[in-house]
């Protein structure tokens, strides 16, 4: 089978919840057309809601919009090697994440009943390859990436609740204490939990909040985890697109040759009210049809064996080990 894409990340599922959004809408970095053109075999499909009011809704109809994508002609679910059936030549595969425990477990919710609602995800979904424990800010369960909290005692309990259910944690929204708690929490506990970054890159080539510190990249390298290389701007570079590629030399000089994946973070932001964070992607970095000539220039400038194991075989082999 010729080289593929795999991307650990996108929003298209919160774009969907307006009535008027579609799969195909072209005002979207990962929707149908451009993942098709780009090559993507596999796209990580984030449930994502905002900490506050409604978020269990917000997530409950993600989950349902997902259910909804697996009817659709054009996708298929990816389950181990399901890719490389004939009927799924032409078609997408999709697994779902999710992107802030919000999404299950409300600020007020019993536990008890945000994990009900998580069960109900995991079924309507089918799989779950990853938690991304918070988002931006912080919740009951710890530190989002623009907070200083750490691991709180509800986040122990989930913890506690996913350990054996193959479904790995992403750092990818944490706080630097979230991710250290998540860390020797995991290892004081003995718990085999995967571990991943799926859509981050690196702070010393950037210096971001959304952006790992040397000390956690060397920790999700050392577990076998991956870190997905992020487009979005805020996390490249304030004006130099190039910049995505020292990210991804920087990562290679850390040892991470096995870990470094992609995770695009296409999302919706034509909209975004914060105007001083446009354009969020730069030009020809900006739809999943961009692969295509970000393969071509990884295996010109570093080599074709790094460009398969960033673009697929990285994210295969973690998905395998679980």
């Amino acid at each position: 089978m010729k080289n593929f894409t795999i991307d650990l990340h996108c929003d298209l599922l919160c774009h969907l919840l307006n009535p008027a959004s579609t799969v195909d809408d072209k005002e979207l970095g990962c929707s149908l057309p451009y993942l098709q053109e780009g090559n993507v075999k596999l796209q990580v499909m984030a449930i994502y809601s905002a900490t506050g009011a409604n978020s269990t809704e917000y997530g409950a109809k993600q989950s349902d919009l997902f259910s909804d994508m697996l009817k659709n002609e054009n996708f298929f679910l990816f389950n181990g090697e399901n890719y490389k059936n004939p009927e799924n030549e032409n078609r997408v595969g999709v697994i779902a994440s999710i992107e802030n425990a919000s999404g299950f477990c409300g600020e007020n919710d019993p536990l008890k009943s945000g994990f009900k609602n998580l069960e109900t995800i995991i079924e309507k979904t089918e799989k779950i390859l990853y938690l991304g424990i918070t988002h931006h800010t912080e919740n009951r369960f710890g530190g989002g990436n623009n907070s200083e909290a750490g691991l709180k005692e509800d986040g122990k309990v989930l913890i506690d609740y996913i350990a054996d259910r193959k479904i790995a944690i992403d750092l990818a929204h944490t706080s630097d204490q979230l991710a250290y708690g998540i860390l020797n929490y995991i290892d004081q506990r003995n718990y085999q939990i995967p571990i991943l970054a799926s859509h981050s890159n690196y702070r010393a080539v950037h210096d971001k909040n959304r952006n790992l510190p040397d000390e956690l990249a060397l920790e999700v390298i050392k577990r076998k985890g991956l870190i997905g290389l992020n487009f979005i701007r805020n996390c490249v570079d304030d004006k130099n697109p190039e910049k995505l590629y020292e990210h991804l030399q920087y990562g290679l000089d850390l040892g991470g040759e096995d870990a470094i994946a992609y995770g695009a973070d296409f999302f919706y932001c034509k909209d975004h009210p914060d105007t001083s964070r446009h354009p969020f992607f730069f030009k020809g970095y900006d739809d999943a049809s961009a692969f295509n000539s970000i393969n071509e220039k990884i295996e010109k400038d570093f080599s074709g064996e790094i460009m398969e194991k960033i673009s697929y075989k990285n994210a295969l082999r973690f998905m395998e080990g679980m």
